[in-house]
């Protein structure tokens, strides 16, 4: 029997061990999966905290159910019974700017009759359709590549937001071809954005007379979806389908080479054999586990940072708060000199976040831009959280609920060269037979990201030990 070892338990991990599980089943193969996790529970970044009558995510909120990954995995675990899709109502997102929060345009009459971008920023938009593409190669960052092809006043109110929003990053160091590759593509195929979704409506309409089913044209979409009780019922799914061992408090300190496959060595001083590794914990854990296997590859892992992130939930007596929260949540432009980055208005996207007759705001602090937040005081996050609060939705009134989360590295930021790198570590991980790494600092953070990433890495061990047995 081949032993497969996991290293972490968040969903990238669990899902990496249950899509080994499954496709070994499905061809024959006798394998023995284990899963490692540094931490005294599973779930990594996913943590839905009940306190008080109020649900608190920890890190993640949902998935968009646009893609099919998370939704198979769902099916496969049968939880996907206890799916929950966000109100729709929440499909309502707002932009704080200029000391008003203007409703996110959803098309272009109601664009073109937002305050949001001044009459200039909007005729620089319609300007994109004059500007060449970009042939010379260059890894560009999300701000250039905003600035040439949008204009200054689009990249600080809707695409520094958004990257904040999915990144909690800086728009001046990410790499576009690595943060959203299809805008990348988009260009590279169609020659620029708008001419890319004229090509694409037109394609649309055509194959919809043909009676075709085709995906909307106008990007990523999706509805946010979660469960009743939180996002940790996948991760809890996950866990509780696997057939192998899930060890907890088990700190992974370096991975050695054996003649015949790899030895775990642990925190506490213990070891584990494994014929096969995979590692789906952060890469910046993965490099030190790997520093004496191949400096290399941990010198590349090393170059992936982290954002900071606090997460601040406050709870209210719904009568006591006068703000229309008919809707997801604000983003806030760096411009704006707010203190955080934005807030969602949970107890409006999905139910169950907050007791009868109350409300949970969520509000993110921190990140690319603002790295130093992470050390200040709790009171200190609390009373900048409320200070945002009163000047954006005028409250006025103390929390009644209050939870602060501190994360010193939150999420992995793809800036310029990341595509290059990952290059490599995949180069010098063909060296290594037997060893594999997924995770969300390479191909996508978010959790349908994370869950392909999986199935294609579970895909290439099982091939691996389909050629070991052949």
């Amino acid at each position: 029997m081949t032993r497969v070892v996991v290293i972490g338990a968040g969903i990238s991990g669990l899902s990496t061990a249950y899509a080994i599980e499954t496709l070994a089943a499905q061809v024959a193969l006798s394998v023995e999966v284990r899963v490692v996790e540094k931490l005294d529970r599973t779930g990594g970044k996913i943590h839905s905290i009940h306190d008080s009558g109020f649900l608190c995510e920890w890190g993640p909120n949902g998935f968009l159910d646009n893609k099919p990954m998370t939704l198979d995995l769902c099916k496969q675990l049968q939880i996907d019974g206890q799916l929950l899709r966000s109100d729709d109502n929440a499909r309502k997102r707002f932009i704080y700017s200029q000391q008003v929060l203007h409703r996110l345009p959803e098309n272009g009459p109601s664009f073109l009759k937002s305050p949001l971008i001044s009459w200039p920023g909007k005729m620089r938009l319609a300007c994109e359709m004059l500007v060449p593409k970009r042939t010379d190669g260059v890894d560009e960052t999300l701000a250039d590549f905003g600035r040439r092809r949008l204009g200054a006043e689009a990249l600080n109110k809707l695409i520094a937001p958004m990257v904040s929003g999915i990144f909690a990053g800086d728009p001046e160091t990410m790499s576009l071809k690595s943060c959203f590759p299809k805008i990348h593509s988009l260009e590279q195929e169609h020659g620029g954005l708008i001419k890319a979704m004229l090509k694409l409506a037109k394609k649309k309409k055509a194959e919809v007379k043909e009676g075709k089913v085709v995906a909307s044209a106008a990007g990523p979409g999706g509805v946010l979806t979660s469960f009743t009780d939180g996002i940790q019922e996948l991760s809890d799914g996950a866990a509780k389908a696997l057939k192998g061992e899930v060890l907890t408090e088990a700190g992974v300190q370096r991975i050695e080479k054996k003649q015949d496959g790899y030895q775990l060595h642990f925190e506490d001083g213990s070891s584990l054999d494994a014929d096969m590794v995979v590692s789906a914990a952060p890469a910046y854990a993965a490099a030190a586990m790997l520093e004496e296997l191949d400096d290399g590859i941990a010198a590349l892992l090393r170059q992936i940072p982290y954002a900071t992130m606090n997460v601040i939930c406050f709870g209210y007596q719904r009568d006591k708060i006068t703000h229309d929260l008919n809707g997801f949540g604000y983003l806030i432009p760096k411009a704006e000199g707010c203190n955080t980055l934005g807030t969602l208005w949970d107890s409006s996207i999905f139910p169950n976040r907050a007791p009868e007759g109350h409300v949970m705001l969520r509000s993110m602090m921190g990140g690319g831009t603002n790295p130093g937040a992470i050390d200040l005081s709790e009171d200190e996050v609390r009373s900048r959280t409320m200070d945002d609060l009163r000047q954006i939705m005028k409250i006025d009134v103390e929390p009644d609920f209050a939870r602060v989360f501190r994360h010193r590295k939150a999420i992995p930021q793809y800036t310029v060269g990341h595509a290059q790198r990952f290059a490599e570590v995949r180069e010098k991980l063909g060296r290594h037979a037997g060893l594999f790494i997924t995770g969300n600092a390479f191909g996508g953070v978010g959790l349908n990201d994370c869950v392909n990433a999986s199935n294609l890495v579970a895909a290439e061990v099982v091939d691996v030990l389909r050629q070991r047995v052949d």
